[in-house]
């Protein structure tokens, strides 16, 4: 024994395992195991996709192959007088393929399909709601948008009309010798300063508890009596019967 050599027993055929400086054994352990449980699962997937695979296969082949005298139900159809490629039907009038297979490869549940497919028919109709609703709601927008402008102006021209009939009245009354109104908004007020906005002139004309409307009504009827003259034509007539025959009416509508 003393001329055998004596083995290393920190040679490299007795350290099989990793010894790398700062790689602990429960490390090493723990990767091995992972490797291993990764690489079943994907040795499952692949099984199970080859199964898959498989029964596709032969359900393909079995549909696409026509029935022959083994098949029980074929046997006895043949026994009552069928044909292959005939029609059903005692008189030929039924159908001459067979139904088409419907495979069901998901998980869901029977009637789903249809559940998702009303769903989204619902989304659909509640989407066109809203759309409609919206729509209607900015139509609404604009045309009261349009009668407010169109009330607007028709409120400026009263307001222009009732200071024309102001001016015209004070004319026709001075030449008159009527030394005051018979209301003081019947003449137009004299400006107090130099100049004013056009709220204080607004104010001017509709100092009292009467509307512009009003205003214009009474005051245009004033000059028709008392001077026989309209602010829409322009002219004082001779009298009320040529005031009657010739204005066409004692509103702006009338003189449009």
């Amino acid at each position: 024994m003393g001329d055998e050599e004596e083995e290393d027993y920190m040679s490299d055929l007795f350290i099989k395992e990793d010894v790398r400086p700062g790689v602990p054994m429960v490390r090493r352990v723990r990767e091995a195991l992972q490797k291993e449980e990764k690489q079943k699962e994907a040795n499952e997937k692949n099984r199970q996709k080859s199964v898959k695979e498989e029964e596709r296969e032969r359900r393909d082949l079995v549909l696409s192959s026509a029935l022959g005298n083994e098949n029980k139900g074929f046997a006895l159809l043949q026994k009552m007088g069928y044909k292959s490629g005939q029609a059903l039907g005692k008189s030929g009038e039924g159908i001459v393929e067979p139904i088409a297979l419907n495979i069901k490869t998901g998980r869901s549940g029977l009637g789903h399909e249809e559940f998702k497919k009303r769903k989204a028919e619902e989304k659909l109709e509640n989407y066109r709601k809203k759309l409609h609703m919206k729509k209607q709601a900015n139509e609404q927008a604009a045309d009261q948008f349009r009668i407010r402008f169109k009330n607007k102006q028709e409120e400026r021209k009263m307001e222009g009309d009732l200071r024309k009939s102001q001016r015209a009245c004070q004319q026709l009354d001075i030449q008159k010798d009527i030394e005051a109104p018979k209301e003081i908004w019947y003449w137009l007020q004299p400006e107090e300063e130099d100049q004013k906005d056009e709220d204080d002139k607004d104010d001017e004309c509709t100092g009292s508890d009467l509307s512009v409307s009003a205003k214009l009504q009474i005051l245009t009827a004033y000059l028709r009596e008392r001077h026989f003259y309209c602010i829409w034509c322009g002219t004082t007539y001779e009298d009320a019967e040529d005031l009657s025959l010739n204005c066409p009416g004692d509103s702006a509508a009338d003189h449009d």
